[in-house]
């Protein structure tokens, strides 16, 4: 199984190096390993061509059925661990950072209680870090989010289960609460966080629909710190309603309709019968914003 996610990486990342560099070993292992692979298949899978090493017509076959195959297995590793009649074990959930308090937490505090034997252990993680580390078994369920109109589609190997919509708004001083949409504030000042990042990318997309292209004055990291900003009037933003929910006095939100995320649950495809993820899916549906 390692090995097929190792011959799988390659055909995504195209050099022994990143995929060495991805599970944490050095590039001698990954070759050893594709060696191996390659005894077992029969065939080969790999060719050198100068100093690149590219899949054959066989590997890259074989790399295609990859997804299938591991899915496949992920489905029997469920079906055993069921036959135990108890949820157990450790569940690793990685957690955007904006929904730790209304999902991560929440969600595995129902878990311990319903399943004393589960440990649940919470990762905080951007979707760009969580989904990745899903995919290399590090992360058991991902909650994270999607915009649909910046094209973020999900990675090939992974399933998610929509669990609700987070509307977009503006954040605006006090003085602006009257401000008549987004081209009335070409000439303010913006604020967003550091490059590359969702958020600044939705921000600068809704600007430039708006006709203009923001002045990015002030960056942050912790999303919560940009409505401290606004309040204090250095400013304006785009953010998520759900990082809204204890705005500090001396600002306005404004909605922003038909521009949002979707927040969603991701587990490796095959998964979803696993009893502890199964439990975790059918827990955290029952949560909301």
């Amino acid at each position: 199984m390692k090995r097929l996610v190792l011959l799988r990486d390659f055909a995504e990342y195209g050099t022994v190096t990143a995929v060495a560099e991805l599970h944490g070993v050095t590039p001698s292992a990954v070759s050893q390993q594709l060696r191996a692979l390659e005894a077992e298949a029969g065939a080969a899978l790999l060719r050198r061509e100068g100093r690149m090493v590219r899949l054959t017509a066989a590997g890259a076959a074989l790399a295609a059925e990859c997804e299938q195959v591991l899915a496949a297995l992920e489905r029997a590793h469920g079906a055993v661990r069921a036959l135990d009649g108890e949820v157990g074990g450790e569940l690793v959930i990685g957690c955007l950072p904006s929904g730790l308090d209304v999902l991560a937490a929440p969600l595995a505090a129902a878990l311990v209680r319903a399943h004393p034997r589960l440990r649940p252990r919470i990762v905080e993680a951007e979707p760009e870090e969580a989904l990745p580390l899903l995919k290399q078994r590090d992360l058991d369920l991902a909650l994270t989010y999607r915009y649909s109109h910046l094209g973020m589609p999900l990675p090939e190997g992974l399933v998610a289960q929509a669990l609700f919509d987070d509307p977009l708004v503006l954040a605006v001083p006090e003085e602006l609460r009257e401000v008549d949409g987004l081209a009335a504030l070409r000439h303010q000042p913006w604020i967003t966080t550091p490059a590359p990042s969702a958020c600044r990318d939705v921000m600068t997309h809704a600007c430039q629909s708006a006709g203009f292209t923001p002045v990015i004055e002030h960056t942050y990291r912790d999303l919560r710190a940009a409505l401290t900003l606004v309040a204090a009037g250095l400013g304006v933003t785009i953010l998520p309603m759900m990082l809204c929910r204890t705005a500090p006095p001396g600002l306005t939100l404004i909605p922003m309709p038909g521009k949002g995320r979707t927040i969603e649950a991701v587990v490796r495809a095959g998964t979803e019968s696993h009893p502890a993820i199964a439990a975790a899916l059918s827990a955290v549906l029952s949560l909301g914003p």
